[in-house]
């Protein structure tokens, strides 16, 4: 039997970096070592990602991609030298959906923004002056989808990157090296924190109800709503909410209603092509719960309970640009999310999700009766998986 073949294309590689970053993990890549009309925005640089992560994938698998078929674990980041003044890269991030063919740049991943800056480092675009022998090394990170400034205090032992360390971060399983971040005024003093101008509203949803919301931009714009209206308790891991279709269906049509409540789309359709912002996540008071991996978590370990969704999933820990809309809210009176806590004056809180706790530090002010926040901090940790070349097929 005589095998006939058609002579196809050969792949072709492009140098990329597979590094986890926070709870998340994505493939990096040096912009000028992109094919050239895939180093400016458009739809080759698109499918080239799309192709990359193994997507749109009917079978929700990303089998024949770098994709782990998650929100989580489907992310692309563009990295390269700064063209804004006093800083060292901007930083591109794609959240590439996993059954759809398209890439949402509407937002940023605080996660892998954790291992922006060790990439930066150990791919020579930071310069050699500004990186200690032993130390730490601030990287001044421009994120270009949000326009925002972030630091990354990457530390540092023999001149390279520290990966390796006892750091622990709930939904990680094992520790490394601790990189604090500073989101640097992640409002723009020239647009509301709450679109709305209300620190809650009420959210009427045709067909489901109407809802008590916080709607915020800190970070990412996030719609919170109180777990007890949604029949909730707040202490639910993924299974409760990911194996329930009606409910995932809930969840995405009322944030569809708080995305055009909050201007960020002008009617409900267009959510389908912006997956990615805004999140939409649940508060409820600080109470005992067992977190995914069996650890007992006592209410006097934490300030609330918070669970949030990303690209229509419940996330198994919390998104790091989500972390600072709920340090944000948890800083300013009023909001669903600080009133879950039950206290006053909060500049850091400690919430829990469904791996464990994060603590994060906010400080914000109010300044002729507009609340603004200055800067939120949080600790995360990162490290390099893979390296080398990515190969896709041709075109």
């Amino acid at each position: 039997m005589s095998l006939v073949t058609k002579i196809h294309a050969p792949q072709i590689k492009i140098p990329a970096t597979y590094m986890r970053g926070g709870t998340s993990k994505g493939v990096f890549f040096n912009l000028t070592d992109l094919p050239e009309d895939c180093q400016v925005a458009g739809s080759a640089r698109d499918a080239l990602l799309l192709r990359v992560i193994g997507s749109p994938d009917p079978y929700g698998k990303q089998t024949d991609g770098m994709g782990g078929a998650t929100s989580s674990t489907s992310k692309t980041a563009i990295i390269s030298t700064s063209e804004q003044a006093d800083h060292d890269v901007d930083y591109l991030f794609g959240q590439v959906a996993i059954d759809k063919p398209f890439v949402d740049w509407s937002g940023n991943c605080g996660n892998l923004t954790a291992a922006v800056g060790s990439f930066a480092i150990s791919s020579g675009l930071v310069a050699a002056s500004r990186i200690p022998d032993n130390g730490v090394c601030t990287v001044r990170i421009w994120q270009k989808n949000i326009q925002k400034t972030i630091l990354a205090h990457v530390p540092i032992s023999n001149g390279q990157v520290q990966e390796t360390g006892d750091f622990e971060l709930d939904g990680v399983t094992f520790p490394a090296a601790e990189i604090p971040v500073e989101f640097i005024s992640p409002v723009d003093p020239s647009e509301a924190m709450f679109p709305t101008g209300n620190v809650v509203d009420a959210l009427e949803v045709p067909g489901i109800g109407t809802f008590q919301a916080t709607m915020i931009t800190a970070g990412i714009p996030t719609i919170f709503l109180n777990a007890e209206a949604l029949g909730y308790t707040g202490t639910e891991l993924q299974d409760a909410i990911n194996s329930d279709e009606e409910a995932l269906a809930r969840f995405e049509t009322i944030r569809a209603y708080g995305a055009v409540k909050m201007g960020l789309i002008s009617d409900i359709s267009e959510a389908k092509t912006r997956q990615h912002t805004p999140k939409i996540a649940f508060v409820a008071p600080a109470q005992d719960y067992v977190t995914s991996s069996g650890k007992n978590i006592a209410a006097d370990e934490i300030d609330l309970q918070v669970r949030a969704l990303s690209m229509g999933k419940l996330h198994h820990a919390m998104m790091g640009t989500a972390a600072v809309a709920i340090a944000s809210a948890a800083s300013i009176p009023g909001t669903l999310v600080a009133l879950a806590t039950g206290k006053a004056d909060i500049s850091s809180v400690t919430f829990a999700h469904p791996s464990g706790t994060l603590t994060v530090g906010a400080e914000a002010s109010l300044d002729n009766d507009k609340w603004t926040v200055n800067k939120v901090v949080m600790s995360r940790s990162a490290r390099v998986l893979m390296e080398g070349w990515v190969r896709v097929p041709s075109k």
